[in-house]
């Protein structure tokens, strides 16, 4: 098939179809993470991350390639979930960023855009690891270069040729990161990737991998979730800080003030919360939770004609549902003055989510293994918070690039302590002190990660062979520090045995975190375990109800 040039539409069909080939191959990717815990989430990450990209690139048409490259990006930026779909967002940021003032782009182009989707992706990357998804990205793009260096093919030939190499870069990821030669998988994220650009190959080809499509929610459904959200969380009429539901369009106008997405939505803002803006090249559709709904609307005419407006009291419609019988306040109390600090953690069961809080955590989004929150979740987070500096604590490894994407993202100062279990988390948040200066505050909580050790009890979700353990489906496996150090038939043993390994003479604190895996039975038998084994500890035992993990342990 001779197609020499890629246009936005056709640029478009790709990412589709991109997008739906990983969402049908999302739990084949789960399934390669190297660790046999139940908590392999490359794939769903991966997923969620690219159909945010591609929901945005569907409401926001364009034949002009360079258009679809920045609503990819932007869509990717936000929705990005994990280590593997933060990586997966730099590498189509650097490819859109190539690609942004063309209309359409043929091989030599889309080569070079590859390329410079590697290059962004490795200067995100703190420390790059060879035999990730980011050498299969660099050994596609290296070689599609080379390739059109050499001849001139079609995009289709040269799809071919990049999707060849990283499929065989991908076979050679064991030999980069022996762990994955030691448990037998390829790289997890690399796969991911290939199956991305499988689709991509398929749609250049107009062949159908499956029937299965990418869900792009309308804007009615998206209004309908920000209701949700916004409007019937609220326990009294008299919550509701923003009382109009405003929705408009704007036709574009020469004359008036050129479009630029970013700075309307930033300008938008302003005017209140649960801000929707789609866009295309001739208008702009509007949903926004506002006070004073004539600004909006004024701000909105110095683009163009106003169309489809609709204003709703939010607070009459609340009152009516729920069955208050109240007069509406005549004003609405502003948020004040931002506080001089505030703190965003990352937490995964509700005793969990209420121990962060009793110490000093301000706002707690729910997340964890198997569900890492997005960088639009992070962003939301922190703007809730409403303070000068934002210190957030992800207390997962896997959280802590999108955190750090979100931090590049907002005005506010904030500070991403990397944070990388529970116990990191509470060791940081305890060190806290927020009479310090911003920069002493980070290197204190930095510190205080080096003072502690920690343990988790969870099961193993298959057979496997790592780190000379022998590891059979339904062991229950003790990780200390993000290894795992010990294996056992019984949990309890198990629980035993790692609180063995990990506990020092000198330590003098043991902190039992006990989940939804754990009995009282059980938990009784092991504090009283730890209390004759280790006399000099001091022992604090707090209910997680965390999933996954039955036990985490924190000793310092």
């Amino acid at each position: 098939m001779s197609i020499t040039t890629i246009d936005g539409k056709r640029f478009a069909e790709m990412i589709l179809h991109g997008a739906s080939n990983l969402a049908n191959n999302a739990k084949l990717v789960d399934a390669l993470n190297v660790f046999p815990v139940p908590d392999g989430d490359t794939g769903t990450n991966m997923n969620l991350s690219l159909t945010s990209g591609a929901k945005e690139v569907q409401n926001n048409p364009s034949d002009h390639i360079g258009n679809v490259g920045v609503a990819l990006s932007r869509g990717l930026l936000m929705g990005a979930r994990g280590n593997s779909g933060v990586i997966l967002s730099q590498l189509f940021r650097g490819f859109s960023k190539s690609i942004e003032s063309k209309s359409t782009i043929g091989c030599v182009d889309f080569a070079n855009a590859l390329q410079a989707g590697v290059d962004t992706a490795y200067k995100a990357v703190i420390k790059p690891v060879e035999g990730t998804i980011l050498t299969v990205a660099k050994d596609a793009a290296k070689k599609a270069v080379a390739s059109v260096a050499e001849n001139e093919y079609s995009i289709v030939k040269l799809m071919e040729i990049t999707l060849k190499e990283a499929e065989a870069s991908l076979k050679r990821t064991p030999d980069l990161l022996p762990v994955l030669k030691e448990v037998g998988v390829v790289d997890s994220g690399g796969q991911g990737l290939v199956f991305v650009f499988e689709g991509f190959l398929a749609s250049l080809k107009g062949e159908k991998l499956s029937t299965s499509k990418v869900t792009i929610p309308s804007m009615a459904e998206l209004v309908s979730a920000e209701h949700h959200k916004s409007v019937q969380s609220h326990m009294n009429t008299t919550d509701i800080e923003y009382g109009y539901c405003t929705e408009f369009m704007v036709r574009f106008e020469s004359g008036k003030t050129p479009f630029d997405e970013e700075n309307f939505r930033n300008e938008l803002s302003q005017f209140g919360d649960s801000l929707l803006v789609i866009s295309d090249e001739n208008l702009a559709k509007v949903h926004i939770h506002a006070e004073h709904p004539g600004e909006v609307l004024s701000y909105g005419q110095r683009y163009g004609n106003l169309i489809n407006m609709k204003i709703e009291n939010m607070r009459q419609q609340h009152s009516e549902l729920i069955g208050e019988k109240q007069q509406m306040p005549a004003q609405v109390e502003t948020k004040g003055e931002k506080k001089k600090f505030g703190i965003v953690s990352v937490t995964m069961g509700k005793g969990i989510e209420n121990l962060f809080r009793s110490i000093g955590a301000d706002e707690v989004i729910e997340g964890g293994q198997t569900m890492n929150p997005s960088t639009e979740d992070i962003v939301q987070a922190i703007q809730d918070v409403y303070a000068e500096n934002i210190i957030i604590l992800p207390n997962n490894s896997n959280i802590i690039m999108a955190a750090q994407q979100a931090a590049s993202v907002v005005e506010e100062n904030v500070i991403v302590i990397p944070t990388k279990t529970v116990p990191q988390g509470m060791a940081a948040l305890l060190a806290f002190n927020s009479t310090s200066a911003p920069n002493d505050v980070e290197v204190t909580m930095k510190k205080a990660l080096e003072n502690v050790k920690s343990g988790q009890i969870t099961y193993a979700v298959r057979d496997t062979s790592i780190d000379g353990l022998e590891i059979t489906e339904g062991d229950f496996m003790g990780i200390s520090n993000g290894k795992i150090v010990i294996t056992d038939r019984d949990q309890l043993s198990a629980s035993k045995k790692l609180l063995t390994k990990m506990i020092a003479a000198d330590d003098e604190i043991l902190t039992i975190i006990h989940g939804e895996g754990a009995s009282d039975d059980e938990l009784e038998n092991l504090v009283q375990f730890a209390e004759e084994e280790f006399e000099d500890i001091e022992i604090e035992i707090h209910k997680g109800e965390q999933p996954l993990y039955s036990y985490i342990f924190a000793i310092e």
